[in-house]
C-alpha cells in the first residue's frame, strides 16, 4: 500500500463520519421542528404530525442511500 492508497482511504472514511452525522444532526433537527438552537426553520409551516413523517421517510431514504 503506497501513500496515495493511504491518504485516499481516511479521506474517504473521514468524509463518511461527516456525512452520516450531517445527516443524523439534521435529520434530528427535522423530526424535532426546529434548527439548530430552538429557532423554528423559516418558511415552513408544517404540523408536528408531518414534521415526524418526513423525517420517518428521511431516515429511512438514508439507510438505503447507505448501502
Amino acid at each position: 500500500m503506497n501513500a496515495n492508497q493511504l491518504i485516499s482511504m481516511f479521506t474517504r472514511l473521514v468524509a463518511r463520519r461527516a456525512m452520516s452525522w450531517g445527516i443524523n444532526k439534521g435529520l434530528g433537527s427535522l423530526s424535532r421542528g426546529k434548527a439548530g438552537q430552538g429557532k423554528p426553520v423559516p418558511g415552513t409551516r408544517r404540523s408536528d404530525a408531518q414534521m415526524q413523517d418526513l423525517a420517518r421517510k428521511m431516515r429511512t431514504l438514508s439507510r438505503l442511500t447507505r448501502r
